[in-house]
């Protein structure tokens, strides 16, 4: 007996299914229309195969269970009599995979009727219709992203009155859908990472407006074409830093001055370095720090950037400049007769007893003492009786008890006047110690 089902019928449902996938999650639902035989194995009677056209009904549930509906129609002879059948069943179907060739077992519970009009009542008032178990296997079989060939057996049990145990075997074709393609680009929205604009299949539906072959939702540029290790942006001047962070994007500069050069290799970026020929500190604008008193400190670590220290004390002198003008002034009562180095007086013993005490009281830090003549006499014996002058006074502190590794001694004779020699009073002032600090 022919098929009932037209070959335009299979040929139309073929094309119509171009493009989509197997039954998966992606595409649960699938509709099949397919050709049965069926072959009744029972020694009583003698029957010849017939053919009738198949349809079914199916979503898939996970894991590789599927469930669904089939109804198939038939006409063959038993015992030489034509014979109307008719099945419907509800099934469970298991796939063993989901690749191009796919085992499976099926299993359902449904009826079988045999088409036989009799005089008493069965289940639809003829005693052909009986309750049917089946069970079988078959195999899917990919032919497009849409289509699957289907090809199974299965053997029905129905043991009613005036029904047979009996073979069905189904061949056809199915058609899998169910995922919505919200921006129509081909890729369902359960796999579309954009599923509100159209994109490429190998940016999983997401588009790559720029062509930089990296999809726009990762890419930081999606307009600029760029590379993959600036997530998508360029990099005019190679300099590992993208345009868009890049404070001088013309210029090839350093990743941690943001992509700007730095001349001098002093931390700052040439664009904010007033000095940028020469290396500098961030806090003086590139510039290095001046060092206005001239003692090795820079004015930015001096504690006292007007006055001459040392290091170890940020730059301030070990005695004050307060406590040395305070030893200056004790120092002008400290007066000599000419061509000579004596002390001499009450006043000039409680000036430098005072200083002695300054001294106690300011334990770190040296002094240098100065010893100046008038111009009487000959320079060359002037500057003796300079030295002798500051060293007598040297003596007179140690004497008081002051360490004499804290006192040096030096003398400029007539060459560095405070009055004019010309004076009888001048003369007297010029001959005179001076205490400074040394460091």
């Amino acid at each position: 007996m022919k098929s009932l089902i037209p070959f335009k019928t299979i040929l139309i449902v073929f094309l119509l299914s171009k493009n989509v996938t197997s039954q998966t999650p992606d595409n649960p639902w699938s509709i099949g229309i397919g050709a049965n035989t069926v072959q009744v194995i029972d020694e009583s009677v003698e029957s010849k195969f017939g053919f009738g056209p198949s349809v079914s009904i199916g979503r898939y549930l996970g894991a590789g269970f599927s469930i669904g509906a089939n109804y198939s129609i038939n006409k063959f002879e038993i015992d030489n009599l034509n014979t109307d059948y008719t099945s419907v069943d509800g099934f469970l179907k298991f796939n063993f995979s989901s690749k191009k060739f796919s085992p499976y077992l099926i299993g359902g519970y449904g009826l079988s009727d045999f088409g036989k009009k009799l005089s008493f009542e069965g289940v639809f008032k003829s005693l052909g219709a009986g309750r049917t178990i089946h069970g079988g296997l078959g195999f899917d079989i990919s032919i497009t992203n849409k289509m699957r060939l289907n090809i199974r057996s299965v053997y029905r049990i129905s043991e009613e009155k005036g029904t047979y145990n009996h073979l069905q075997h189904i061949v056809g074709f199915n058609y899998n859908f169910g995922q919505g393609d919200s921006d129509k680009d081909g890729i369902p929205d359960k796999k579309d990472a954009c599923p509100e604009e159209p994109g490429l299949k190998e940016f999983n539906g997401c588009p790559d407006t720029d062509g930089d072959k990296i999809p726009d939702n990762k890419d930081n540029c999606p307009e600029e074409f760029g590379t993959e290790i600036m997530n998508g942006c360029p990099d005019s001047d190679g300099d590992g830093v993208a345009d868009n962070e890049d404070e001088c994007a013309d210029q090839e500069g350093l990743v941690e001055l943001n992509g700007c050069p730095d001349s001098d290799g002093d931390g700052v970026a040439d664009k904010d370095d007033e000095c940028p020929e020469e290396a500098g500190a961030e806090g003086n604008k590139g510039c290095p720090w001046p060092d206005t008193d001239g003692d090795g400190v820079s004015d930015d670590v001096d504690a006292c950037p007007e006055e001459a220290g040392t290091a170890e004390k940020s730059g301030c002198p070990e005695l004050s400049n307060e406590v040395v003008q305070t030893i200056n002034e004790l120092a002008t009562k400290i007066n000599f007769a000419a061509g000579t180095d004596r002390i001499m007086g009450k006043a000039v013993m409680i000036s430098l007893n005072e200083i002695k005490k300054l001294l106690d009281e300011n334990p770190e830090g040296s002094l240098v003492i100065e010893g100046h003549t008038s111009s009487d006499g000959e320079a060359e014996a002037n500057l003796v009786l300079s030295q002798n002058r500051a060293a007598a006074v040297k003596a007179f502190l140690v004497n008081l008890g002051v360490n004499p590794d804290r006192l040096k001694t030096e003398g400029y004779g007539e060459e560095r006047p405070i009055d004019d020699n010309g004076t009888i009073q001048g003369r007297v002032l010029n001959r005179r110690v001076q205490f400074r600090t040394e460091f």
